[in-house]
């Protein structure tokens, strides 16, 4: 009874979470009430199966669900403090957990214990919303449903809100949901099957509804000049805003960006009534506390000088923060958290899209996506109504509340390189990819830039794909192609605060066969590659005002003077000297340069599986396949360098600990006395 009961919950919670129109991510939850044998007593005993907290419809698992016992939860009835005193009750329901629970109980689980009906479901779509912020929502209700769903007045989520809607449920046995004002929807049903039909059946009504009754322009008039851009040049002004707006974003701490550029966002920006809309906000609870109460709107249009809207979104930026200080101080009390950051999550930009912003690229993208919810509902009520979304104050209670606050503190430890954005050349094989993998596993995002286009693909996959870390195609002795690559990372990520010079190649010649298009060719990729990478990386990070770190895989070969190697040393020799002229001249805007100098990286090695090998080999007399051990047993320490090797001294240099240090050359090449560093 019990499996069959929690398979055909996860089965309805998937459907529902993986569609859109029925909820947003992370959004709503799902319950099951039935039987199992307790196993203290062999009795059975009433349970209740519900989504635990932080969890996701669409992906819900066994282990995502809370598992309480029902007269537990049903008796704490008795006990309630009253709505003052609701909080209490979470804690409460730790003593209402079958067995060792399952997942966290979440807010809602008075709603859906306290019902009397077997399977609930409690979802966030985008047109029950739209009724639910309607300014006569309770009239639209009515209208669209008749007694088949009924109101719910607005009341914050937990212990009283779950009385509420039990309340109505017995008093009106023909419905088979309610609209939560300023909130959502909650179905009911006797089986997962019709609870379920139910739940469809109040949102495709709604939506059909709104669509009949609805007017066609529910955001007014089109606007001159905040109309889309071409995509072209869209695109080239988002990337060319990108930097400015994250350090917007990131004043308090850094922030992960993210970049929409939709029909249903661009439309919303070129309508006359959207300062109004987004100055009112977001309602749903789920909606605010990812996109903040309300978003930064630039108010100039599409065209307007680019230099001209940096300097106006400084100054929005100044009165943003100034009124979100102002909120919060209007209704903090003295048990309130401290404010958590005055920045906007939410950038709108008319002509150009939105650009959302997190913790990750997840968080980012996300919060972008509930700003699209918001739009939508805005849109439904303005249709047929006027949208009228829940009190200021009532906002303030749900974003500062106690059991948030605890939520966020329950959080894991970001890990060390969280927030930063990397670029690493020549990431698609060997040494680059290793460093890729190294600073994708300590939490920064990665754009992994390399000239085979497939291989720079199939590390972005291994990686964990676009939430973790994009491919980009890049030639690095092109400017055009470098500024591609960075404009591709700034809007994939929001900016770029990490860069690693790691792309090379090879040619082992003597002097008197090294051939003028040998030595051009290495100074080329390596030498002026790099000076233009580090280029283009100074000015998004410059944009930025938040720092950043640029590395340089140089090499052994820059210090120490070996036979037949003549353009190959040289360039890396440059490089080693752009570390030390970068450092000097980035240092007052926060950027630290540093180098890495490798020597003998044969296993995994893109440079010595291309013939270099095959030519240091020839140069000392030995089979290729032994080369690794002969470059180990020159070494001080008799180890083989590994590209793993030379990633951790990228992550010893840029994972937080060595703050104070630039112009630096981390040898990672065993020991080599020659190469030692004076």
């Amino acid at each position: 009874m019990a499996d069959h009961t929690i398979s055909e919950l996860i089965e309805r919670s998937n459907r529902l979470g993986s569609d859109p129109r029925t909820t947003n991510y992370a959004g709503g939850n799902t319950s099951a009430k039935g039987t199992d044998v307790d196993p203290v007593t062999g009795a059975d005993v009433e349970l209740l199966w519900v989504k635990g907290s932080g969890g996701d419809l669409g992906t819900l698992t066994g282990s995502g669900l809370a598992v309480l016992r029902l007269d537990r939860l049903r008796a704490l009835a008795a006990v309630y403090p009253g709505v003052e005193r609701e909080d209490e009750m979470v804690s409460a329901f730790d003593y209402c957990l079958h067995g060792k629970g399952g997942a966290a109980p979440s807010i809602d689980t008075a709603m859906h214990g306290l019902l009397d009906a077997a399977h609930v479901d409690h979802l966030h779509p985008d047109p029950g919303i739209a009724l639910a912020c309607a300014a006569d929502g309770e009239k639209l209700t009515s209208e669209c449903f008749g007694d088949a769903v009924v109101w719910v007045p607005w009341q914050r989520p937990g212990f009283q809100l779950g009385l509420d809607i039990a309340a109505i449920k017995t008093a009106n046995p023909q419905a088979i949901g309610c609209i939560l004002g300023g909130h959502g929807i909650t179905a009911w049903g006797e089986t997962s099957e019709e609870c379920e039909a139910n739940s469809l059946r109040i949102i495709r009504t709604a939506e059909q509804f709104l669509a009949e009754r609805g007017r066609p322009d529910p955001f007014g008039a089109l606007v001159a000049g905040y109309g889309a851009l071409p995509d072209a040049e869209r695109h080239a002004r988002a990337a060319a805003l990108a930097p400015h707006l994250r350090a917007i974003a990131s004043c308090d701490r850094p922030q992960i960006g993210h970049y929409e550029d939709g029909e249903v966002v661009l439309d919303f920006l070129a309508r006359a009534e959207h300062p109004r809309l987004a100055a009112l906000g977001t309602s749903c609870p789920d909606h605010f506390l990812r996109t903040k109460v309300r978003p930064l709107v630039l108010d100039l249009p599409a065209d307007a000088p680019i230099d001209d809207v940096i300097a106006r979104l400084r100054e929005l930026h100044a009165a943003y923060r100034a009124e979100y200080a102002a909120y919060y101080r209007r209704h903090a009390t003295p048990d309130s958290p401290a404010m958590r950051g005055a920045d906007p999550a939410i950038i709108l930009i008319p002509g150009v899209g939105m650009f959302s912003y997190g913790k990750d690229k997840q968080t980012a993208r996300v919060a972008g996506e509930f700003y699209i919810n918001a739009i939508n509902v805005m849109s439904g009520a303005e249709s047929v109504s006027v949208y009228a979304p829940i009190e200021e104050s009532e906002k303030f209670r749900i974003e500062y509340w106690a059991l948030e606050e605890a939520k966020l503190q329950r959080m894991p430890k970001p890990k060390a390189l969280a927030t930063r954005v990397a670029l690493v050349t020549g990431a698609g094989s060997g040494i680059g990819r290793a460093i890729a993998r190294r600073l994708a596993a300590e939490g920064a995002c990665v754009v992994v830039a390399d000239l085979n286009a497939e291989a720079a693909a199939s590390v972005a996959r291994e990686l964990g794909g676009r939430d973790v870390a994009v491919p980009v195609t890049v030639d690095v002795t092109s400017e055009d192609q470098i500024k591609a690559a960075f404009d591709a990372a700034v809007l994939a990520f929001g900016g770029v605060d990490l860069v690693v010079n790691n792309a090379g190649i090879s040619i082992s010649k003597p002097l008197l066969e090294t051939t003028a298009e040998d030595w051009d060719l290495q100074h080329d990729i390596m030498a002026r590659g790099s000076f233009l990478v580090s280029r283009e990386a100074a000015r998004v990070m410059n944009a930025q005002g938040l720092g950043g770190d640029i590395v340089y895989v140089a090499s052994k070969n820059s210090v120490f003077a070996g036979p037949n190697n003549i353009a190959y040393s040289a360039t890396k020799a440059d490089q080693a000297h752009q570390v030390r002229l970068l450092a000097a001249e980035l240092g007052e805007h926060g950027i630290r340069v540093n180098g890495v100098n490798p020597d003998g990286v044969v296993r995994g090695s893109g440079i010595f599986a291309n013939g270099w090998g095959a030519q240091r080999a020839a140069t000392y007399g030995i089979e290729e396949s032994k080369l690794g051990e002969f470059y180990a047993q020159r070494t001080i320490l008799k180890r083989e360098v590994l590209p793993e090797h030379v990633a951790n001294a990228v992550f010893a240099l840029t994972g937080g600990e060595l703050t104070h240090t630039t112009g630096l050359h981390i040898p990672v090449d065993a020991g080599v006395a020659a190469a030692f560093l004076r």
